[in-house]
């Protein structure tokens, strides 16, 4: 009787001991689920620590890693789209020479040749040469040390000084003289010192698609139909096969030189047209921005400042527009009148007006203009 008892008791104690612990684990599961709520609505609080906040502010939170992967994937597909470019304009300069002038030196007139010859040796040279310097020179960068300029703010994001029309590359990592934009075809920042560059290589790029397309649209029409004949005769050939009737004699197909010279003509007229297209609305559009004197990021930051002073009746200026000749004559660099043909029309390494760390009036501007606001 004893030993029954003593049994029972035991298994009471036992029973006991596991409700204690049930509780203590439930206790402890309801304080880790506490912890991690105030911890959730301490990070929520800390996204509206202060009035400037807005839903932009908690969209860019939001969307942190996805700009994080865009600018990591962009500075390594920089390498890609400038080989990419770099075998694409090799391939249409092979097929030139290669299919194309030889025809013309046997089918065209002297005049024409030398004309030919002239303005596309010079287009080449033109666009390979500040596609070259548009990679190799650096934008600019401002001086990290804080002492070598005055009145500039600070980069939030390099903690660095940042002059007036420098900004922040989140792909290079590095702040900008009066940055444009970054060209994932260049695999670079356009910026104060490749500017030029970078727009010249646009214009001449345009220029050489548009010279290709129209000068070979007739030889272009005439390879489209022969690749359509290539392709009828190809069918009757296969029909005659089929048929198996040996005593008509097969149609006569084309060699394989005949092939690839017509292939190629549409090749070559195809990809000059649409680069002609998509890059001559590119090079308008920076036409546009440079006589404005402005850049692609100015341009929004204009756009917002010239609505808000609007509402309280006032009127925006660009302290950094001239007019506009003489923002192209600053943008390349054209001190004087010879220099349009030595800067412009021919191969010139020169630097652009100033150091991009302070804008003092260039010696080219005709009319000194009083900047009503700066940005």
């Amino acid at each position: 009787m004893r030993s029954r008892q003593r049994m029972f008791a035991a298994v009471m104690r036992l029973l006991l001991k596991c409700l204690r612990l049930g509780r203590r684990r439930r206790f402890k599961l309801v304080r880790q689920v506490e912890q991690l709520w105030h911890y959730g609505h301490l990070c929520l609080r800390s996204l509206l620590y202060n009035s400037f906040t807005n839903s932009d502010v908690v969209l860019d939170s939001l969307f942190e890693p996805v700009y994080w992967l865009v600018d990591h994937v962009t500075r390594w597909f920089g390498v890609v789209f400038v080989a990419l470019v770099i075998g694409l304009t090799s391939s249409i300069v092979a097929i030139v020479y290669i299919c194309l002038l030889p025809l013309i030196l046997q089918t065209y007139t002297p005049a024409w040749i030398c004309w030919h010859l002239a303005y596309g040796h010079w287009n080449l040279i033109m666009i390979v040469f500040h596609y070259y310097m548009a990679i190799t020179t650096s934008p600019g960068h401002p001086p990290q040390a804080k002492d070598d300029l005055t009145g500039v703010s600070i980069c939030r994001k390099c903690i660095a000084p940042k002059p007036a029309r420098t900004h922040h590359c989140s792909i290079c990592n590095r702040c900008v003289l009066k940055m444009d934009h970054h060209c994932p075809w260049l695999n670079n920042c356009v910026g104060h010192y490749n500017h030029r560059y970078f727009f010249s290589f646009c214009l001449f790029m345009t220029m050489g698609c548009i010279y290709c397309s129209i000068s070979g649209w007739e030889m272009f029409r005439d390879a489209y139909a022969a690749i359509e004949r290539m392709k009828l005769l190809e069918k009757e050939r296969l029909q005659v096969a089929a048929n198996q009737t040996y005593y008509q004699t097969p149609p006569p197909t084309f060699s394989f030189r005949q092939r690839a010279f017509h292939k190629s003509v549409v090749y070559l007229w195809v990809l000059c047209s649409s680069v002609a297209l998509a890059l001559g609305a590119l090079t308008l559009w920076h036409a546009a921005l440079i006589t404005r004197g402005e850049t692609s990021i100015e341009r929004h930051i204009n756009k917002k400042e010239r609505q808000r002073l609007q509402k309280k009746g006032k009127v925006f200026r660009n302290p950094y527009s001239y007019g506009g000749w003489d923002n192209w004559k600053v943008f390349l660099g054209v001190d004087m009148p010879r220099h349009w043909l030595t800067r412009v029309l021919l191969p010139s390494p020169h630097l652009p007006h100033g150091t991009g760390l302070s804008w003092d009036l260039p010696p080219c501007v005709t009319e000194q203009r009083t900047p009503l606001l700066a940005i």
